[in-house]
């Protein structure tokens, strides 16, 4: 692990953004549609392109955002015995406290929640050779779980692949660690008893030495897409700033964000980033091949759970996240709260699940 002085709040810029292909900065060369950012990918003059997403790519598949009024994680703590929401992911108070944190993780149990296709999209970046490196700020695992290799990821906050006793720093077993959370017990070192913590990264730790890539990744990258994050929390956010000048930035979120400072060519997709997501799979055409990629995962999703005869009837399931279950009915997760999708996020991929 690298020292870094820990996740902090940027500070807000006045900047706004005034059309959806960006319009700020000093630089005067052509705006940029997303038309054009998918006739240069398909012209091969996009070909390193780098990827930061934070919690909005993973709504999709029903875990909530952080920060959303009234739906984001940070709203629903009332109940939880917390000083205010973000002493959750404070050191301080785990090591004082960490059944709030514990009761948050055991939702995330592996296999509760699936990709859907915004991480899909992410993995045909990957399979067609586009992916320079994608950077996470989420500790969910459907980058992992989307078939995106460990060598191509940097998870800037860690994840729940590893856990390590706090007291003693010995490695503690993954699978021991989840027995523990979904028994609703404090896990525990066997050789010491010392508190363990899962390796993801908590406010003012030291951030992956893997998250040091940037350094090399982001001075030769074509293209930088930016999905589903309120650029927030640094230093993640300001990543956004390390291409050069002259490379092209796609923007999508639900909603735009103080700290966005525009450039000429920037494109800026707001709104519901499934459908935005959607869209640029459309003008590149790779509808057909996300239809064949989306069905394959499934199938080994449902022959993990002996329904692989349903695949045929569950072409888009699994890319819009809900866990499948047997007979082509999607399963609640094994812990509250439900992880079925609103009206809104059905209706949004409706045109594509036509299609596929």
């Amino acid at each position: 692990m690298a020292l870094i002085a820990g996740w902090s709040m940027p500070t807000p810029f006045s900047a706004g953004v005034s059309s959806a292909s960006g319009s700020g900065g000093d630089d005067k060369r052509e705006k940029l549609f997303l038309q054009d950012i998918a006739e240069l990918i398909r012209a091969q003059a996009c070909q390193r392109v780098v990827v930061m997403v934070g919690a909005g790519i993973s709504t999709g598949s029903g875990i909530p955002d952080f920060r959303s009024p009234g739906s984001g994680f940070y709203s629903t703590l009332q109940h939880w015995d917390v000083p205010y929401p973000e002493a959750i992911f404070e050191l301080s108070f785990f090591l004082d406290n960490p059944r709030p944190f514990l009761a948050w993780v055991k939702n995330l149990y592996p296999g509760n929640f699936r990709p859907n296709i915004v991480h899909y999209f992410l993995r045909l970046l990957h399979d067609r050779g586009l992916l320079q490196r994608l950077y996470t700020q989420n500790i969910d695992g459907l980058e992992r779980a989307s078939g995106i290799p460990g060598s191509k990821l940097v998870e800037a906050h860690g994840s729940f692949a590893s856990a390590t006793c706090t007291a003693c720093g010995r490695a503690f077993p993954e699978q021991d660690f989840w027995a523990a959370v979904m028994a609703d017990r404090v896990p525990r070192c066997t050789v010491c008893t010392g508190l363990v913590k899962p390796d993801v990264v908590f406010f003012g730790e030291a951030l992956p030495e893997r998250f040091f890539l940037h350094v090399v990744d982001f001075p030769v990258a074509e293209l930088l897409l930016i999905l589903g994050t309120s650029l927030q929390v640094e230093p993640f956010a300001s990543l956004s700033e390390a291409v050069r000048s002259s490379v092209p930035r796609v923007f999508m979120n639900q909603e735009a964000v103080q700290s966005w400072r525009p450039r000429s060519r920037d494109v800026l997709q707001l709104g519901n980033l499934g459908d935005s997501v959607e869209r640029l799979v459309e003008l590149l055409g790779w509808t057909e091949e996300m239809k064949d990629l989306v069905q394959r995962e499934t199938a080994k999703q449902l022959r993990g759970i002996g329904c692989a005869e349903s695949v045929g009837r569950l072409p888009l399931l699994a890319s819009r996240g809900r866990r499948p279950g047997c007979c082509g009915t999607p399963s609640t997760p094994r812990t509250a709260p439900s992880t079925e999708l609103c009206d809104r996020d059905v209706n949004s991929t409706k045109n594509l699940r036509n299609r596929l």
